[in-house]
């Protein structure tokens, strides 16, 4: 009787902007509070990666080298982005890079501004990837907003991104599947006060948390 096939593990690629120049549309905001977020969102979303059931390693990309060291203490390997001014170059160098240090796993695109991503949500959107890659297909997740898209997974052979505005029709219409409709924190970005204030009322990370303690008035 043969042996069946290990079950497929992922390794997830969290590209991360220098904070200095992430979140501009946080308007309203200062620079330094606008930094401040833009590296805690980061923070929290590779925090619940890494402890997320079936995720081998988290790889981030980013040029910012004392954030590097942040995201070195939480478990995460990092590399510097060699396409910088080009978020889908950047990811598609992320997992070639998966799959030269994991070669078994399956390479998943993660966006870094999910302060209340949940670990276990994001093992249930995993296990639905794991099976439309294992099938041959990529797979997405939309945001909350219904035009975006928060994550994105492939067979390396087929990992072709297309981040950037409507990025969910653009991944439907290549033939991605859709996954995750009900995994809220999966899906809930943060590009403005609006989705700032979802994501609290969701409950963020700590390192969101610190970030938005005392203020005078609420955020949003």
């Amino acid at each position: 009787m043969s042996t069946p096939p290990p079950a497929l593990r992922c390794a997830v690629v969290v590209p991360v902007k220098p904070p200095a120049f992430g979140k501009s549309r946080l308007v309203g905001l200062t620079d330094e509070q606008r930094c401040d977020l833009a590296e805690a969102f980061a923070l929290d979303t590779v925090q619940a990666a890494s402890s997320t059931p079936g995720v081998d390693a988290v790889l981030v990309v980013t040029d910012d080298f004392r954030l590097a060291a942040a995201m070195r203490s939480l478990g995460c390997e990092v590399m510097p982005d060699g396409a910088s001014d080009d978020l889908n170059a950047t990811l598609v160098q992320g997992a070639a890079e998966v799959v030269r240090r994991w070669p078994d796993a399956v390479p998943v695109a993660l966006c870094a501004d999910l302060p209340c991503l949940r670990p276990i949500e994001l093992a249930m959107v995993l296990q639905e990837v794991v099976a439309q890659v294992a099938a041959g297909r990529a797979a997405f997740v939309r945001d909350r907003a219904g035009v975006g898209t928060t994550l994105y997974a492939a067979p390396p052979d087929r990992f072709d991104p297309g981040f950037g505005f409507e990025s969910a029709a653009r991944h439907a219409t290549a033939g991605a599947v859709e996954v995750g409709s009900t995994a809220t924190t999966v899906r809930t970005d943060v590009d403005d006060l609006v989705d700032l204030d979802a994501a609290l009322d969701a409950g963020v990370g700590p390192h969101t948390a610190r970030a938005c303690e005392g203020r005078a008035t609420p955020l949003g």
